[in-house]
């Protein structure tokens, strides 16, 4: 088998769903100890509004010292607009998420905008910032709380507009835990096929304690990144009945 890349996502997913805040330096003692274990991929924060989220207020600070201090390790952060990705550059990140939900009401729920104005929000940063890395969340690619499950083919239809814009890696969310193992292979499979090009991963959640078994699955299906967060921190706080991810100890 081929080795399998962890891509830590606590220090932003897990982090931002708790409500007391976390100091900048008990936040950089963690991303230290995830360096010292030996992961090699971590998204660190978000550039977000603080208003939105109280508890990423510290994202420029957190990304200047973890640049500096941690040259080797493929540092990423969350942007939800172009102010975001303007950000992103200002402090040195280049590589960045940038999550748009398959499902239309909880693109609404989650960032306040409609499909199109997801698309044409990232095609702006595309072409106002070209050199940056930009890898696509899918959220609620396997269910979304309000309007359930969708067909592999729409998966694989809603994804068409994002390849020819010129989007090359693709994270497939998992983002209320409703995925099972064959749903997930089946995902993987057809999106695979339709975009051999494109550079997948997963983000699971373990909401009814499929997380290991639908993140094996992905792995069967050929995918070799997986997202996960320490201690299985996070959720999505716009998406009822989300618990927490996949915990990168679990899964190791």
């Amino acid at each position: 088998m081929e080795k399998i890349d962890i891509y830590e996502v606590g220090p932003r997913d897990g982090f931002q769903n708790i409500k007391e805040y976390i100091p900048a330096e008990d936040k950089l003692a963690v991303i230290d100890g995830l360096v010292k274990a030996g992961i090699k991929h971590i998204e660190i924060t978000s550039f977000v509004s603080p208003k939105a989220i109280p508890q990423l207020k510290d994202a420029k600070e957190i990304a200047r010292v973890c640049l500096e201090k941690y040259p080797d390790v493929d540092l990423m952060a969350l942007i939800p607009n172009l102010r975001g990705a303007q950000t992103a550059a200002e402090v040195g990140i280049k590589r960045v998420a940038y999550v748009v939900s398959l499902s239309a009401s909880h693109n609404k729920a989650n960032i306040n905008r409609t499909h199109e104005q997801s698309y044409e929000a990232l095609k702006e940063i595309m072409t106002t910032y070209p050199d940056m890395d930009i890898v696509l969340d899918l959220a609620t690619t396997f269910g979304c709380p309000f309007e359930g499950k969708f067909t592999v083919e729409h998966i694989v239809e809603f994804l068409d507009a994002y390849v020819k814009l010129g989007v090359k890696n693709v994270c497939l969310c998992d983002t209320i835990g409703i995925a099972n193992p064959g749903q997930v292979k089946e995902v993987v499979t057809a999106v695979k096929a339709a975009y051999p090009q494109l550079d997948l991963q997963v983000h699971i959640h373990d909401t009814r304690n499929m997380g290991v078994a639908c993140t094996l699955a992905a792995i069967e299906a050929g995918i070799t990144k997986v997202q996960s967060t320490l201690g299985g921190l996070g959720g999505c706080p716009f998406a009822p009945g989300a618990s927490g991810n996949l915990a990168t100890e679990d899964m190791v």
